[in-house]
């Protein structure tokens, strides 16, 4: 029997360990802590089967002087970390151009595709249907010009893919959700995606049905993975060292960290997040994107969550809870939105490759090591769909989509 020690327990780790199991491996999957706390745990808790082609850095002198400025809260950066930013954002920008960005989408819109229904095995096999609805989320406008931009993309991809939203006025929004005291000038509603109530806990009910299907969970630390002499891989765990013939590197943004030590240089941008719930206050009944301020406010079990926009920060800065404190200001302009539940925030990054495209394959250079890692802001979409791709190839199985876009060799 085939075994594998997978590094990394968010979605894209856990789900990858069940596709693996499935097909007859032995799986150990490692973590530092319980599965779904991490990247995973931090996001707006939407699977974004409208969400076809990946956002490009822009272009236009206008939006790159608000960012640069700091009139967008869709973005912040500190100048003092910029320096390790760099090199990568230049590849991101170089990938967004037009030209570049279409062959990406091309390519990004066939797992995005695949996001949905991978999901839906999973949720029904793992019980937690209960965790998802799937009526979609809304997008609030206030700027016409923004608005009407918006209805042209979303246009464009109802054209391309058959995907289906809806115009909503003022008074529309006003309608389905009572609780705002502000409605701008309408917004649309992609009526496709699913959301999750709480997507840690959805990830962790993935976990419990690894579990069942026969495989292990153990804590450990993934910067003790080493080669076997003669092949296979071990890595140390609270219960002691353990060995695999293979290896899977789902770690997230510190995947390019580990992979340093076996002589890969992946460059990625690190892209910060924050999120917080609120209590006692109105609740909406789908999640709102907040278009103008950069932020999701998203009904959770916990609360209303705030999720943030994108913060380039040196690794390991301290925390800035701007981006946070501005979509609070415009988040109460809103609704009644209650008091903060946690008295920090939480705080994850979000691993981005320069191309927009996840890491997917097998390590050149070693044997037995697969690498599963860059998925942006997309984890939670896409874990279930990507993680499907690497068990195949592991398994010596033709992927169902092309997977030589998403090769490690590309950089």
């Amino acid at each position: 029997m085939k075994s594998a020690i997978v590094l990394g327990a968010g979605i894209v780790g856990v789900a990858t360990a069940i596709h693996l199991q499935r097909r007859g491996w032995t799986v150990a999957l490692i973590d530092r802590k319980e599965p779904g706390r991490e990247t995973s745990y931090g996001n707006a808790g939407i699977i974004q089967s409208e969400a076809l082609r990946p956002h490009p850095m822009p272009h236009g002198w206008d939006e790159l002087a608000k960012i640069a400025t700091g009139q967008t809260n869709d973005v912040r950066y500190r100048l003092s970390a910029l320096p390790h930013h760099l090199g990568p954002l230049l590849r991101y920008w170089w990938h967004s151009f037009p030209a570049r960005h279409a062959r990406v989408s091309a390519v990004y819109a066939q797992i995005i595709a695949c996001a949905a229904p991978e999901h839906e095995h999973l949720i029904r096999e793992a019980g937690a249907a209960n965790l998802i609805r799937r009526n979609g989320y809304r997008v609030l406008h206030r700027d016409q010009a923004a608005f009407e931009a918006d209805v042209a993309a979303a246009d464009a991809l109802r054209e391309a893919y058959g995907v289906k939203f809806g115009i909503m006025t003022s008074s529309d929004l006003q309608q389905a959700e009572p609780s705002l005291v502000d409605t701008g000038i309408g917004g649309l509603h992609w009526l496709e995606p699913w959301t999750a109530s709480d997507p840690g806990e959805l990830v962790s009910a993935y976990a419990r049905l690894f579990t069942r299907l026969g495989g292990c969970i153990l804590r450990g630390d993934a910067r003790s993975l080493s080669e076997i002499n003669g092949g296979g891989w071990s890595v140390a765990t609270n219960d002691g060292r353990i060995e695999a013939e293979a290896a899977v590197v789902a770690l997230g943004p510190w995947s390019p960290g580990l992979l340093k030590r076996f002589g890969y240089r992946f460059p990625m941008v690190r892209k910060r997040g924050y999120h917080r719930h609120y209590a006692d206050g109105s609740r909406l009944d789908l999640p709102l994107h907040d278009a103008a301020n950069g932020y999701v406010l998203a009904p959770m079990t916990k609360g209303m969550r705030i999720a943030t926009g994108a913060e380039l920060a040196a690794p390991g800065g301290k925390p800035d809870v701007t981006q946070l404190t501005r979509a609070e200001q415009a988040a109460r302009k809103l609704l009644d939105l209650g008091r903060p539940v946690e008295l920090e925030p939480w705080l994850g990054t979000r691993p981005c490759m320069p191309d927009m495209l996840p890491v997917l394959g097998r390590a050149p250079r070693q044997r037995g090591l697969w690498l599963h890692f860059g998925h942006g802001a997309q984890g939670f979409t896409l874990g279930p769909t990507t993680g499907r791709l690497v068990a195949e190839l592991m398994s010596g199985e033709k992927p169902f989509v092309d997977i030589s876009p998403y090769c490690p060799e590309r950089y």
